[in-house]
């Protein structure tokens, strides 16, 4: 049994996704014998523990953020909880915060000769530009849940989707459309993370992989394996697994990626807080790899104990 604090909530726009997420994450762990504390850090407030919270962090064992997007998934939280001397579930301050960042991320992957989306990226004040034809991807360069998100089809909607994404950050990515097969895969561990089965993502109503796929019933099939070849499928994991590395992440992450029509394999971003609920894309790939839920979730706080036991060796 070990004492866990969950975060859930968060000032972001995805607060609602993460509450459905930490609910599925609080069962789990007290089904497995865990004793469980949940904090709630409110929708779009400046957040400041007060001292119940700050008590109650200071005597779990473990934090387990379940905290999506801004001021949760990117460095911020993580950040505090290295201040506070405490262990957490899930990737460290500059791998939380890299992975966020999707022009950031690319530019690490490119240099580790990493296949990525091609994109430019545009910062507030910029004219909209696309070199790629259409159709494009205009999205808000660190965020979350394709919030924010547009496909735009010629250069009136490319104006809108820019505009939109500019509302959501000051750093945009316009992104080439990849035709081909849309697969996300798990990756678990610390050193020796070990990678699961990939999935094939097939939108059943919408045309594109959006909000509404993603968290509504019936929107959204997984495949699993996906409807490509064994090489392929040998390729996705290999690419996640060396993503997951360069972008130097431990704990947990979803390797969002494509393979294209002529079979080239290429990776979007990672996921460092991936949807939790036992339903959500993460979790079911690794059932479907032999982890069900509850040990999943023993899996991450072993993990967390296990880097916070290395880290406080070091000297500072």
């Amino acid at each position: 049994m070990t004492r866990v604090v969950v975060l859930q909530g968060g000032r972001s726009s995805e607060h609602e996704v993460s509450l459905a997420s930490a609910e599925s994450v609080v069962a789990g762990l007290r089904e497995r014998g865990h004793e469980v504390t949940t904090v709630e850090l409110a929708r779009g407030e400046v957040w400041l523990p007060d001292e119940p919270t700050a008590a109650a962090i200071r005597a779990a064992e473990v934090v387990f953020p379940v905290l999506h997007g801004p001021f949760g998934e990117d460095g911020s939280v993580q950040g505090l909880l290295e201040l506070a001397g405490t262990a957490y579930v899930g990737a460290g301050v500059t791998a939380s915060a890299l992975c966020m960042d999707k022009d950031l991320f690319k530019c690490v992957l490119r240099d580790h000769d990493i296949p990525v989306t091609q994109n430019i990226t545009l910062r507030r004040g910029a004219a909209a530009e696309n070199p790629f034809g259409y159709p494009v991807f205009v999205k808000p360069a660190r965020l979350g849940s394709s919030v924010g998100i547009s496909k735009a089809h010629d250069e009136t909607e490319l104006g809108e989707a820019v505009e939109l994404a500019f509302a959501h950050d000051e750093k945009i990515l316009v992104e080439e459309f990849v035709s081909g097969v849309e697969v996300e895969v798990g990756v678990l561990g610390n050193h020796e993370p070990t990678v699961s089965l990939p999935g094939q993502i097939v939108v059943t109503r919408n045309e594109w992989y959006d909000y509404t796929a993603k968290y509504d019933e019936g929107e959204m099939d997984l495949v699993v394996p996906p409807k490509i070849t064994p090489a392929q499928i040998a390729r996705v994991r290999e690419l996640a697994l060396r993503s997951f590395v360069a972008a130097e992440c431990e704990g947990m992450a979803r390797a969002d990626m494509f393979v294209r029509e002529d079979g080239e394999v290429l990776v979007n971003e990672l996921n460092t807080i991936p949807g939790f609920t036992s339903t959500s894309v993460y979790a079911k790939l690794f059932e479907a790899s032999g982890v069900p839920y509850g040990e999943l979730l023993d899996r991450l706080i072993v993990l967390a104990l296990e880097r916070h036991e290395r880290r406080r060796s070091l000297q500072y």
